[in-house]
């Protein structure tokens, strides 16, 4: 899947209702993430995994092009620890042909 639009193909697909409807459980899905982000929570979703919040403290950068030292500000940013299950799709193990 490349983005947003074979994910709510696949939505569309395998729930059987139209494509608005798909968008809709999408956005809403994503509004409820959302959400919880600016709250500071973490979110775990069975099957996928784990996002928390993390702050960033400012630090020092090098500007690419002059080599200058920059101030780069403090930020919050996601953070996303992979599930085993997910882990296990991704890197299965020698019998999972047997299995399939």
């Amino acid at each position: 899947m490349a983005g947003k639009t074979e994910i709510l193909d696949a939505i569309a697909e395998a729930m059987q209702v139209p494509k608005r409807e798909a968008e809709t459980a999408y956005d809403a899905f994503l509004n409820a993430l959302t959400a919880a982000f600016r709250r500071g929570e973490k979110v775990s979703i069975p099957g996928l995994g784990a996002f928390t919040v993390a702050d960033r403290p400012e630090r020092q950068g090098r500007n690419p092009k002059t080599g200058e030292t920059i101030r780069i500000a403090a930020s919050r940013t996601v953070k996303f620890k992979a599930g085993r299950e997910l882990k296990q799709l991704v890197n299965p193990g020698p019998d999972a042909k047997a299995n399939t």
